[in-house]
């Protein structure tokens, strides 16, 4: 915050709590009153980050509301995620927290704790992720709800139709460099590492990097208070931002790519091969392929989400590897040297970070806890080896993750089924909703 401006009397801090599907739920305080959020005097019902898309606390599914009386929970804030809160009055800001019971332990559903549960295991291992995200976005005019579907930005129209692709095109960041303009000032404003931004292949689509963090923790949080800047910044711009993993039929979809490297307490990457056969960072990939599957869930949430895995398409379709491939779910920018990594490939904008995470890196445990082979790399002139493929089915993906013996370790049992059970509903519901596909193809001709 710029301390030579006077607070506004309307200045309040904001408190955050993350739910299911990566949506931000919390509460206003005044400014004046901030000293009850570091005393963990706020509160909210423990239900509240286990609520479906659309809200539902779904009682009669999760046990967990109206049943137990509809228990408060306590929102525990995380310091290190205070920070300002740029659209708001002068002087406002903003904090992330953890959802603890009453008695103090992490509350089962809360997807900060789940994350920072696994990375308890990484450190008694001594061992510390360094993570990065690559978060793509569209920016759509904000007549969607009078209209029920997107349109891109009108500067990045002509005739009103799309201006053709944009991939790296500086004439699309141009047209929108007020927005761009705006998003990199709340990003500075709240010390986010946002890096390169780029125009993509979509009208209206970008992608901000943000730095590499040696906190799996900390990265998940930047990538959450980005997609909020982002949308922050839209509306200031007569706009809207959407991480909605397939806005339109025929133009790419967005992802969230993720870079892990790991380090050891002496900060030596140990995935680097130095120059030799990269065995750890092989291996960390078979873990990642081999839960890639029952994971997939995490990595697409939604019905929407299926759309984006199109073969011949940057979205991969099959369970592979590859070094510097971007066609494949888990490509090896760099296997030697302090940048040794892998980048993961799969998850759609729309993924819940702190979920995506918790998968990956429950992915990468099990290729460093045993020596696995990935099979054959995926190289332009040949295919590779591969476990198979991913579903382009949302309840297929539901009953994978269901019935996932690693899911159950990783994100606990309880979990498990609370989210499982709410996304077969989800799906359900999807697949007993007739849509305009159907009246419009089916409906003349049979």
């Amino acid at each position: 915050m710029t301390d030579s401006l006077p607070i506004d009397p309307q200045a309040r801090i904001e408190v955050l709590l993350v739910g299911m599907n990566g949506d931000l739920r919390g509460k206003m305080i005044p400014l004046s009153a901030e000293d009850k959020v570091w005393k963990k005097a706020v509160r909210l019902p423990s239900s509240t980050q286990s609520l479906d898309i659309w809200g539902d606390d779904n009682d009669d599914i999760t046990g967990i509301s109206l049943t137990l009386g509809d228990p408060d929970g306590i929102c525990v804030p995380d310091r290190r995620t205070l920070c300002s809160m740029p659209w708001g009055p002068q002087g406002s800001k903003q904090v992330l927290a953890t959802m603890h019971d009453l008695d103090g332990a992490p509350y089962f559903v809360c997807p900060r704790g789940i994350l920072a549960r696994v990375l308890e295991r990484f450190k008694a291992l001594g061992l510390t992720p360094v993570v990065a995200t690559e978060l793509e976005f569209y920016l759509i005019e904000d007549d969607w709800r009078e209209t029920g579907r997107p349109a891109p930005p009108k500067a990045l129209q002509y005739r009103g139709e799309p201006n053709g692709f944009q991939l790296y095109d500086m004439r699309a960041t141009a047209a929108m460099e007020d927005y761009l303009a705006t998003l990199r000032g709340y990003c500075d404003a709240m010390d986010l590492p946002a890096d390169a931004t780029t125009a993509e292949f979509g009208p209206g689509q970008f992608e901000v990097n943000l730095l590499h963090r040696p906190d799996a923790l900390a990265a998940a949080d930047d990538c959450i208070y980005l997609k909020r800047a982002a949308e922050y910044a839209a509306r200031r711009h007569g706009l809207k931002s959407t991480c909605m993993a397939k806005p339109y039929s025929d133009h790419a979809g967005s992802g969230l790519h993720v870079h892990i490297s790991i380090i050891d307490n002496e900060g030596r990457n140990i995935l680097d091969a130095a120059g030799a056969e990269p065995v750890r960072l092989k291996s960390i990939t078979a873990g990642l392929m081999q839960t890639m599957a029952e994971a997939q869930l995490i990595f697409a949430p939604f019905a929407n989400s299926y759309r984006r895995f199109q073969p011949g398409s940057f979205a991969p379709d099959r369970i592979d590897w590859g070094f510097g491939h971007r066609g494949t779910a888990i490509r090896i920018p760099e296997k030697d040297g302090p940048g040794a990594r892998i980048e993961h490939r799969v998850a759609g904008a729309d993924a819940n970070p702190y979920l995506l995470l918790t998968a990956l890196l429950g992915g990468i445990l099990r290729g460093l806890e045993n020596e696995l082979d990935p099979g054959p790399a995926t190289t332009p002139d040949e295919t590779g080896h591969h476990a198979g493929f991913l579903t382009h089915d949302f309840l297929t993906a539901v009953e994978a993750f269901r019935q996932s013996a690693f899911i159950a370790d990783i994100f606990g049992s309880q979990y498990q089924q609370l989210y499982g059970d709410t996304k077969r509903k989800e799906a359900i519901t999807y697949l007993r909703s007739v849509s305009d596909f159907d009246y419009r193809t089916y409906l003349p001709r049979i």
